[in-house]
């Protein structure tokens, strides 16, 4: 690691709370020179001299750190697994459920998994709570408005029921919203809640370095209840999911034991 980026990763720890070391360095670097020169600074240095005064830049470091890339029922046969297979085994010695969607980014995932939600559980009893690292990101998940690209795969009844047509794109309903609490959250730094029944958590492991992945998983089970399930990324399998009291009960699906 170069000593500029050393050091801009230290000034930014102290500064932010992010840890950028925890982040594999090659992809984590790669895109932060890109802003970087976009900008039109030459160095890290000069780069957080000006972000550490300037509240608009952090925020696009933050959202260009985060990946914020999301859709409503992201690679559907999962979502299909959660609904059909899932919800039925939660749900089969408890009538609410408290969810985490961890590193919620924009919002389509907490609000996939309240239509979801909503339709199994006949009394609506659950919560939601989706937090993120990234304040704009956030913002526009508390907004709720989305392009027509980011609706293609919710089922047309759903997107009758939940959105309304808004100009180029929909808003989601307020019905939709009332049991989702968004906050900011540094999966790596902040201490978990605990006693959920489900976490998901989708297409953010892979950027981080594989201790910070190990550490995460320990977090994860310690901050579901017995029974509880971990929902995780198509690129996230956890290949010993034993170590940390998790079992695999399907595809990207664990349960603690």
């Amino acid at each position: 690691m170069d000593q500029d980026y050393t050091t801009f990763s230290n000034q930014i720890k102290k500064h932010t709370g992010i840890d950028l070391s925890l982040y594999k360095e090659a992809q984590m670097k790669r895109r932060l020179i890109a802003l970087r020169e976009k900008k039109g600074y030459d160095s890290f240095s000069d780069f957080y001299d000006a972000m550490k005064d300037n509240n608009t830049l952090l925020d696009e470091f933050l959202d260009r750190m985060t990946i914020n890339v999301s859709e409503f029922f992201r690679n559907p046969t999962r979502w299909e697994v959660l609904e059909k297979e899932m919800l039925p085994r939660l749900l089969s010695d408890r009538k609410s459920l408290n969810v985490w969607s961890a590193a919620c980014s924009t919002g389509e995932e907490p609000y996939t998994l309240a239509m979801l939600l909503r339709k199994a559980i006949q009394l609506k009893d659950f919560s939601i709570f989706a937090t993120d690292i990234d304040e704009l990101a956030l913002k526009r998940a508390k907004l709720g408005y989305y392009l027509e690209r980011s609706l293609k795969d919710v089922p047309e009844d759903m997107k009758a029921k939940y959105f309304e047509k808004d100009g180029i794109g929909y808003k989601v309903e307020d019905i939709l919203k009332e049991k989702i609490t968004f906050a900011k959250h540094n999966m790596l730094a902040d201490p978990f809640k605990s006693e959920f029944d489900l976490i998901v958590c989708r297409n953010v492991m892979i950027y981080f370095t594989e201790d910070a992945k190990a550490e995460l998983y320990r977090k994860f089970s310690t901050a579901l209840r017995p029974g509880g399930i971990l929902f995780v990324g198509s690129t996230e399998q956890i290949f010993n999911p034993k170590q940390f009291g998790l079992e695999s009960v399907a595809t990207f699906f664990y349960v603690k034991k």
